[in-house]
């Protein structure tokens, strides 16, 4: 496995990780307040709704994070 490629496998990793993180801050007091219940619709758009942000925020972000950690000439 090439570097850009470990680079690449670990950006969307970390962007999964932070997603979900996001995601049940956001679900958890939700939750507890009986906003809606545990697999309704309201929690599946909450974690849509999180994801898409996180995945538009990821891709603007990932030429910069992709060029901390790879020259050009390589």
């Amino acid at each position: 496995m090439k570097k850009k490629d470990f680079i690449g496998v670990a950006y969307v990793s970390l962007l999964v990780i932070v997603w979900g993180t996001i995601g049940s801050l956001i679900d958890y007091p939700l939750l507890q307040s009986s906003v809606y219940k545990e697999g309704s619709l309201g929690q599946i758009s909450t974690f849509l709704f999180s994801g898409i942000i996180c995945t538009l925020i990821g891709v603007y972000l990932f030429p910069k994070f992709q060029a901390n950690f790879i020259k050009d000439d390589q």
